[in-house]
């Protein structure tokens, strides 16, 4: 009896003592520490993925896609925890000092983050109640993912050929942005060709988006987006602008749901239309 209850006791005390460590594999983010007194309960690191409600400066919602970062911090036993107040007051000093910005305080628990730093947007989000036994923070270094296939100008003729239409997800855009980014070099380069290629054929150049926000603005963010595609052929590829007219038609042609993350990335896109 007495080597069962000691061996009970040896167990919880270990438990106990594991309880108070930081989750296995995780460790913090190199841009901040952590609250003094407090450990990882729970943590993500994923490659790429999509932070869907974090918040611009008039607290509307805006997705940010990128490298994600997910902590849960736990007061460890013993510990004073914080208070939600001094939790989010000192990530947002921290950022200030690194050169970033306070995007938005909503005055109940959550304080939103922008970091512009080595060619990098860095967004954060912390959540922390008014008594603060643990609190949240997610980061995401905004990033296109990795695009493995490649536009190719035969594939592109040949959905024309047959569809009157081909949609383009090689060409990249900063969030709520219709300057477009250097790696769309590729998608473009294969556009310019196909239409060099086939001389006679004459094109719109639709920009779609997801459902997110304002209907009247990603309408005109669309146009906007379908343009600078026409710009950059006519000024960088030399094709004639008699042969593409400019279209942003918006949400209202989805190709899947708006309700799910991989739903809105298959919605922003560009489609070629033959005219």
């Amino acid at each position: 009896m007495k080597v069962i209850l000691f061996l009970t006791t040896l167990f919880l005390l270990c438990s106990s003592g594991l309880a108070q460590e930081d989750k296995a594999g995780s460790k913090d983010h190199p841009l901040f520490n952590r609250m003094p007194g407090y450990r990882i309960a729970h943590y993500e690191d994923n490659e790429f993925d999509v932070l869907k409600d974090f918040k611009d400066e008039n607290g509307k919602k805006m997705s940010v896609e990128g490298h994600f970062y997910y902590f849960n911090y736990l007061v460890k036993k013993g510990s004073e925890a914080a208070s939600g107040p001094q939790v989010l007051r000192n990530y947002a000093n921290a950022i200030k000092k690194a050169g970033g910005e306070v995007v938005l305080e909503d005055g109940c628990c959550n304080v939103y983050l922008k970091l512009n730093s080595n060619n990098k947007t860095t967004w954060v989000r912390v959540k922390a109640y008014k008594d603060a036994g643990s609190y949240q923070v997610w980061i995401v270094e905004e990033a296109e993912m990795k695009q493995d296939i490649v536009a190719d100008p035969k594939a592109m003729g040949d959905d024309i050929e047959r569809t009157g239409r081909v949609a383009v997800y090689g060409i990249y855009f900063d969030t709520d942005s219709y300057t477009i980014k250097p790696e769309s070099k590729p998608t473009l380069t294969a556009i310019s060709e196909l239409l060099k290629t086939n001389s006679g054929l004459n094109l719109y150049v639709v920009g779609h988006t997801d459902f997110t926000g304002d209907l009247d603005h990603n309408m005109k963010l669309s146009e906007n987006r379908a343009q600078a595609v026409v710009d950059a052929l006519v000024k960088d590829y030399g094709i004639s602008a008699k042969r593409l007219i400019a279209r942003g038609v918006g949400p209202l042609s989805p190709v899947s749901t708006n309700k799910t993350d991989e739903g809105k990335q298959l919605n922003r896109r560009v489609e070629l239309v033959e005219r």
